[in-house]
């Protein structure tokens, strides 16, 4: 089962993943450009947390900002993977298998 959380805004991004549980997320696909807090400070956040899925949970920058220097500050902030808008479903979905488990039906 996949379940999706859309926050308004880079604050509320992080304050969801602060208080979800240790491995409540497999992945973050995250916006760069957001009110309140962006994207790249969002996710230097998530990286500073206390725990372990902070460190290692796949955040894929999402960005109409699809210059070198924009890949380089995804990076530099601690993003896994930069996707450059438009988003296209098929190169969503190879990005996310690249970086999930695959879990077994069974």
């Amino acid at each position: 089962m996949v379940t999706v959380k859309t926050p308004r805004n880079g604050k509320e991004a992080f304050e969801i993943f602060k208080n979800s549980k240790e491995d409540e997320f497999s992945a973050v696909i995250m916006d760069i450009m957001m009110p309140e807090m962006d994207g790249l400070e969002a996710t230097k956040k998530i990286r500073a947390l206390p725990r372990n899925n902070a460190k290692k949970v796949p955040i894929i920058a999402m960005t109409a900002n699809a210059f070198s220097d924009d890949r380089i500050k995804a990076f530099e902030a601690g993003m896994t993977d930069h996707l450059a808008k438009p988003i296209d479903s098929k190169t969503l979905v190879q990005m996310l298998e690249k970086y999930l488990p695959v879990k077994s039906q069974g």
